[in-house]
């Protein structure tokens, strides 16, 4: 306790904060419409939430410490896309069961080590671009977002920019609230009046099916590993820290396939969002980072335990505030990894394809484009080590 709060700084909270808030804001609505999609009610909704916030919160926590870094987790956005897709084909319990299987296979894989190995097959440079070619769409859109609101746009870069110049640390804690504070001048923003209530889990007995199994839990699974695990281990590799791979997947897999009947899909390693908490922005001593990723848990814990109230005040957020902030907060992330990427001259044609592919937001068969580019990278990666045969 000493160290925590030694170590604890209000640049690394708020790094936590906005890790959390990229987390859910964007995908807060599709949970609910998953929950409803297999006939679950009001209060089983409430509940998926209530669910998601725990595990992922209690995970995040307990995993940060551990490991003493920002080990931020969320749940798939890409899986929810999956569930809703396949909706009509399971009943609620079924689905259910799937979840609790997705994450006992998940653990699998990560406490027999098997993930671990792949993983570290994969060159640093193709892993690097394949996390700036995702991050990519965030940096573009502070831009896109100025035909919207260009003076809203400006003026918060601007801002940025100024406290950038001024002092690096708390750069991104003066952006978010200088933001905040200036919403009602540029952009229709009202605050509501909130209700606070406190979810309530309830639980909904798991259902197994060949069907689901082999239809909802292994394409969840491979999902979750390819567009979470892979671009998540990757951001941390890349700021230096250890990827506990084995112990993540494993402690991940275990929350959701504990949490699975009360309706949460995934625990799975935060991909995009983890690069905030990760970056000098949250705190200049590395080794102080994981306040970012332990603060991010209790914010999901919050999120849990008050589901229905926060969710409201996400939505009461302009979707332009978000946009903004999570590109800004993105800004030093996607210059590191680009450098990353390209630093071997004889990777470069390999990491090219990577960026390039991962960036174009493609997706085959329900997987995302940050595999398949993964993937293109590899081969041309040993394409080009391939000695061409003299004869």
């Amino acid at each position: 306790m000493p160290k925590l709060l030694q170590d604890l700084s209000l640049t690394a909270v708020i790094a936590g904060l906005i890790t959390c808030l990229i987390g859910i804001s964007v995908s807060a609505v599709l949970v609910i419409e998953a929950a409803q999609s297999l006939g679950a009610n009001a209060a089983q909704i409430s509940s998926w939430l209530w669910a998601l916030g725990i595990g992922i919160g209690i995970s995040g926590v307990w995993l940060s410490w551990k490991y003493q870094y920002p080990v931020s987790t969320a749940w798939s956005t890409a899986g929810l896309a999956l569930i809703i897709a396949s909706a009509g084909h399971y009943s609620l319990g079924e689905a259910i069961g799937a979840f609790l299987i997705c994450g006992l296979l998940t653990a699998a894989l990560g406490f027999l080590g098997i993930f671990e190995r792949i993983f570290h097959f994969i060159p640093q440079s193709l892993t690097s671009a394949m996390l700036a070619g995702v991050l990519l769409k965030f940096g573009i859109s502070v831009f896109g977002s100025l035909q919207q609101s260009w003076k809203f746009v400006l003026s918060v870069l601007a801002i940025y920019l100024i406290s950038k110049k001024i002092s690096t640390r708390y750069s991104i804690v003066i952006t978010v609230f200088t933001a905040i504070a200036l919403c009602p001048f540029f952009i229709d923003f009202t605050i509501l009046s909130l209700n606070w209530s406190m979810a309530q889990p309830v639980w909904i007995q798991p259902e197994f099916s060949l069907q689901a199994v082999l239809g909802l839990a292994l394409p969840l699974l491979v999902i979750n590993l390819a567009s979470q695990y892979l671009p998540g281990l990757a951001v941390i590799k890349s700021y230096g820290y250890p990827p506990k791979v084995n112990g993540i997947l494993g402690w991940t897999g275990i929350s959701q396939a504990i949490l699975a009947p009360f309706g949460c899909f995934s625990v799975n390693l935060a991909a995009i969002s983890a690069a905030v908490s990760l970056d000098t922005q949250a705190h200049p001593d590395p080794q102080k980072r994981y306040i970012a990723g332990m603060s991010c848990g209790l914010f999901y814990i919050l999120m849990g335990l008050f589901a229905a109230t926060l969710t409201s005040v996400l939505m009461a957020f302009p979707a332009i505030l978000i946009t903004i902030l999570a590109g800004i907060a993105l800004f030093g992330t996607i210059g590191h990894n680009i450098a990353l990427a390209f630093q071997q001259s004889h990777e470069r044609e390999a990491a090219l394809m990577t960026f390039l592919f991962s960036a174009s937001n493609i997706q085959f068969f329900g997987i995302g484009s940050a595999f398949w580019g993964l993937l293109l990278g590899l081969m041309v990666h040993f394409l080009f080590k391939l000695k061409p045969q003299v004869t």
